[in-house]
């Protein structure tokens, strides 16, 4: 079986379990499951159920697949993601995304939990993500192509939808939240960043760096689907505080910022 079958044969179960197609789709990053609770009329779908669909061993990513109506639109809330550090290929970390294409999902929000590089952040801030930097060391497109996907050199010059950056920005004034922008670097992970590593990100024009979403955004633009992606800043990266870092500062800062977080995108998929 081709990845193309195991991808069509995914989203063949989700058809044949959910009623409407979503049109939105937001991947929740650590500690941000809360989100999916707001679906109204939902159907809940766990990784493990959905043929060739890679688990999310990770705590603070639930694995779960929940569709049904928020802010009137219909849409899929992927309640946590695989990570190439989990071990998986890039093809199997980025499988989700491919199932979201062929449901016809035409704009997905992405979340993570991600360090701060720029000083002049804040523990808890929310930064929409104008570009990002991909220090994987490789690129979920790398193979054959199968252009039932896309094309073999997808082009990236705006990886990030000015008009969904744009947007977001109108509904954090409205609603009195406050957001930043920066450039996130990916790395793959799992071991946090050395103070080095942190120094050398800023030289190259990082504002925050975390362990996902590049992948992700490279698959979901070889498919046309438009990305917007919002870190919550849970912690300082390495170095710009003497102190050591954890999983549990980042699951307490998520839980602390969350309300704003629900709000900014629920206000966001409303003005879709």
């Amino acid at each position: 079986m081709t990845y193309y079958d195991q991808v069509a044969e995914a989203v063949e179960y989700v058809r044949g379990t959910v009623g409407k197609m979503p049109d939105i789709a937001v991947v929740l990053g650590s500690g941000l499951g809360d989100f999916a609770n707001r679906v109204a009329n939902a159907r809940t779908i766990s990784y493990s159920d959905i043929p060739h669909w890679p688990p999310s061993a990770v705590v603070g990513h639930a694995g779960k697949l929940v569709l049904g109506e928020l802010c009137g639109k219909q849409v899929a809330v992927l309640a946590g993601r695989a990570h190439f550090y989990e071990g998986h290929e890039l093809l199997r970390a980025t499988f989700s995304i491919r199932v979201l294409g062929l449901l016809g999902v035409k704009t997905i929000i992405l979340t993570n939990a991600a360090g701060g590089i720029n000083m002049s952040f804040e523990s808890g801030a929310l930064m929409v993500i104008d570009d990002h930097i991909n220090l994987f060391g490789t690129n979920p497109l790398i193979g054959p192509n199968d252009e039932r996907f896309g094309p073999r050199f997808p082009d990236m010059t705006e990886a990030y939808s000015k008009r969904l950056r744009a947007l977001v920005d109108k509904v954090a004034g409205e609603r009195g939240i406050k957001v930043a922008h920066g450039v996130y670097a990916a790395l793959h992970g799992p071991s946090y960043e050395t103070p080095a590593e942190i120094r050398y990100l800023r030289t190259i024009g990082a504002d925050a760096v975390g362990m996902s979403t590049a992948p992700e955004t490279i698959v979901a633009r070889h498919m046309g689907i438009e990305v917007l992606a919002i870190s919550c800043i849970t912690n300082m990266a390495a170095g710009v505080f003497d102190k050591p870092l954890n999983h549990a500062e980042v699951m307490e800062t998520a839980a602390r910022v969350k309300d704003q977080f629900i709000a900014l995108l629920e206000g966001t998929i409303q003005g879709l």
